[in-house]
């Protein structure tokens, strides 16, 4: 009988062998692949020129890549408190006892998330049009033709404005998130807290946050690795324009490779931004749990 539910070590191996081949050739062979093209000048045909770390040099002092770098920067910051912050506030009331019709309200938050990132862009675009945008028939609906402009053609706001589609899309991929980490919650904690007085703030300062802190901390974590790539929409709305005020680093790196056929030197781009993502999400992840532990 033990022999019979006992399986056996060959089926073992070949269940472990399919996710590493899997894994070895998603994640680590383009990795391995990008570090190889990385150190040749090359423009996608046949004829490759070894110049070792030039491309990398070329990296550092590269205006636009480390522009590019900031603005990545700034749109992870909006969305952080965009999507992780309304998707909190959102959970909570969801998760409350006066909320009716709660997984209507999950799938209505939840439908941007299964969206592609290029739908999305266009839907926005939609929005921000001079003359046909929602945004503007509002202002002129409510008098306020002042407030009227071409929103994606001001470099000052274009950043912010690429920046909240993001949120858009990506809040209920983190209020279910969230909601997962209430739902493990011991409810007698907080039905304690209510017989001692407690009032709605200080239990969600005390004791919601606080067990909530792996959850949010997983949230960061993946909030930060997808806007440090973010690429589709920005693509759709602006092309990294006006100028360069909502270039970002995988747009930089997709110019190269496939416009200006720089091959060796995108590749190199695309090592620099996977090292800047890595480096971000681990030191954001160390600085929170390091507060959240104190």
């Amino acid at each position: 009988m033990k022999s019979i539910l006992k399986p056996k070590k060959s089926i073992f191996i070949v269940y472990l062998i399919i996710p590493v081949l899997i894994y070895f050739f998603v994640i680590i062979l383009p990795i391995i692949s990008a570090s190889y093209y990385s150190l040749f000048k090359w423009s996608g045909g046949p004829k490759m020129k070894f110049i070792g770390l030039s491309n990398y040099d070329k990296l550092i002092h590269d205006v636009i890549f480390w522009k590019s770098f900031l603005n990545n920067l700034t749109i992870t910051i909006i969305c952080i408190v965009g999507q992780i912050g309304i998707a909190l506030i959102l959970a909570l009331f969801i998760n409350s006892k006066a909320i009716k019709l709660k997984k209507a309200h999950l799938a209505v938050s939840y439908f941007p998330v299964i969206l592609s990132a290029v739908v999305v862009g266009y839907i926005w675009s939609m929005l921000y049009d001079y003359n046909n945008g929602l945004l503007n028939s509002l202002l002129k609906l409510v008098g306020a033709d002042n407030l009227v402009r071409p929103w994606l053609s001001d470099s000052n706001l274009a950043l912010i404005l690429v920046s909240f589609p993001l949120i858009w899309k990506n809040i209920g991929y983190f209020l279910i998130i969230i909601l997962s980490g209430l739902s493990s919650f011991d409810k007698s904690i907080l039905e304690m807290s209510e017989i001692d007085g407690a009032t709605s703030i200080k239990k969600f300062w005390f004791i919601t946050l606080p067990m909530l802190r792996k959850t949010l901390v997983v949230c960061l974590t993946l909030c930060i690795s997808g806007n440090m790539k973010v690429f589709d929409h920005i693509y759709v709305m602006t092309g990294g324009g006006p100028g360069t005020s909502t270039m970002v680093m995988a747009l930089h790196a997709y110019q190269n490779s496939f416009v200006r056929y720089k091959m060796g030197y995108g590749s190199s781009l695309s090592i620099g931004i996977l090292v800047l993502s890595i480096f971000i999400t681990m030191l954001a992840r160390k600085i929170t749990l390091e507060k959240s532990e104190s």
